[in-house]
């Protein structure tokens, strides 16, 4: 992603990351929770991939009405990565491959 797209993304998305602590992490601008065990929890945000790292964590609040998650436990890795583009189930993408 050049420098433009990411201008692009950034004036039309909002994320806020707020970390009190290292125990309770509030995520908005999620998509979905991807996954989740007491370890590690994988979401989908609107700028990309967010794993979050530690113990005992515990997703303690989900809405989808305000696209929010909070994540709580003793964090200690926060990480973006790319969304991946899913091509299994197209053709045009079997087609390229």
């Amino acid at each position: 992603m050049n420098l433009e797209e990411k201008k692009m993304v950034n004036n039309t998305t909002f994320q806020n990351l707020v970390l009190e602590n290292r125990e309770k992490l509030s995520i908005s601008g999620v998509i979905d929770v991807l996954s989740f065990d007491d370890q590690v929890v994988i979401v989908e945000t609107e700028l990309g991939l967010l794993t979050v790292k530690g113990e005992n964590i515990r997703i303690n609040k989900l809405s989808i009405d305000t696209s929010e998650v909070v994540v709580e436990g003793e964090i200690n890795n926060l990480a973006y990565s790319e969304k991946e583009v899913e091509k299994k189930g197209s053709l045009l993408g079997k087609i390229f491959k």
